[in-house]
């Protein structure tokens, strides 16, 4: 006679499946070299995978060109960088020396390109060092505009979408991949629209989705082909909704600076376990970079100039002519009833950096809390970071109104 199950055990098996996914997520993370990548290409023999840096690319042109997109978010906190020091000042941020590494390393051989978009001059740098380094490998750097006419900016960059069009299918051997663009930008719509719902569910039960599991999952999209990705986001908003979980004490923060290099897993981990709840960031930011649909009537290639120009999510490596980035932040934190701002920043980011004044005295004026860190992929700074944001944190409960 089969035992009965009631409500608890579907609870728990919900719980177990939820973990598994999480699981499987980090272990991707963790993966320097590749894995799932080079198992890909073993799937789909002659099949191109196309590395890219922070923070942006249009994705669907290498998608529809026959090639997997794969994010590169350099080595983390589990790659010593050696090798890497010697291509780069030491007053530089981290992400370029790690990435170096993990090629000179062999952990990116699965990559038949790179592509280095405009982020900053040393990315830029780093474009020409990797040719000199891989002469054998397809190399672009994609200079995104900052002219946001579209008579301008715009034609720039149709010129910049259509040569990496013609450049990766010419490699691939895809025909007609302007015809496969179309299907290729409803997918990343699809994929854009599940992120939305991720941080969405994540601002109104941020105990039913921690921010580190949050990362974990956005963050496989950047080695896991797109479908597959929108599957796995799926079935991780179907299961947290039904996570039983109390809501805690802690302090609701939105955490800006961390667009470009991303921090340790552990530092993200550290904040929620000081008190906080990360209600709104800018990790990951590529894949939210464009707020809006792309997929439509027109021209593709017309659509995806348009949703950059009009984009939507402030960035610190992009021009921001009208100055409103600060009253940006602002809105944010009152549509994320966020009761203060963390303004992290990798050591040596220019962008973020230089935007910190601008944010501490926005911040200031509309009277909400905030504190500030320098962190890097390999910080060894946790203990006091916590500290400090614990302090922040205890700060907003006792003494702290709601923004």
């Amino acid at each position: 006679m089969s035992e009965s199950r009631g409500p608890g055990d579907a609870t728990r098996d919900g719980e177990a499946r939820l973990q598994a996914l999480v699981r499987r997520c980090r272990d991707l993370h963790e993966d320097t070299a590749l894995t799932a990548v080079r198992e890909w290409k073993e799937r789909h023999p002659g099949a191109w995978a196309v590395g890219y840096l922070p923070i942006y690319i249009p994705a669907e042109i290498l998608h529809a060109a026959g090639a997997l997109p794969v994010g590169i978010q350099g080595g983390g906190d589990r790659t010593e960088v050696i090798r890497g020091d010697a291509y780069f000042q030491s007053y530089i941020c981290r992400l370029p020396r790690s990435t170096v590494e993990l090629g000179l390393a062999g952990k990116l051989d699965a990559l038949d390109g790179m592509i280095f978009p405009a982020i900053c001059d040393v990315i830029r740098n780093l474009s020409g060092i990797w040719t000199l380094l891989f002469p054998d490998r397809y190399v672009r750097f994609l200079d995104l505009p900052q002219n946001f006419d579209p008579a301008v900016g715009g034609r720039f960059y149709r010129e910049q979408l259509e040569a990496l069009l013609s450049d990766v299918s010419a490699q691939t051997g895809v025909a007609n991949p302007r015809e496969r663009l179309r299907a290729s930008l409803e997918l990343f719509d699809a994929n854009r629209a599940l992120i939305r719902s991720l941080h969405a569910a994540r601002v109104e039960a941020p105990e039913r989705i921690p921010t580190h599991e949050a990362y974990l999952v956005q963050r496989a999209g950047h080695l896991l082909p797109v479908d597959e990705h929108n599957a796995l986001l799926q079935e991780y908003l179907d299961l947290a909704s039904h996570r039983e979980a109390v809501l805690q004490d802690n302090a609701r923060v939105v955490l800006v600076g961390a667009f470009c290099e991303q921090p340790p897993l552990a530092l993200i981990r550290s904040l929620e376990i000081a008190g906080c709840y990360i209600v709104d960031d800018d990790f990951l930011l590529g894949n939210r970079l464009l707020s809006e649909p792309v997929g439509g009537d027109g021209d593709p290639l017309d659509r995806l100039v348009a949703a950059f120009l009009r984009r939507g999510t402030p960035c610190s490596s992009i021009y921001d002519p009208e100055g409103t980035r600060v009253e940006q932040l602002v809105e944010r934190v009152r549509r994320t009833r966020a009761d203060g701002v963390v303004l992290a920043a990798p050591s040596f980011c220019d962008p973020a950096l230089l935007d910190r004044p601008d944010y501490q005295k926005g911040l200031e004026r509309a009277a909400i809390p905030f504190t500030a860190f320098k962190y890097a992929e390999n910080t060894g700074q946790l203990g006091a970071i916590r500290e400090q944001v614990g302090t922040f944190a205890e700060s907003i409960r006792l003494w702290g109104e709601t923004a």
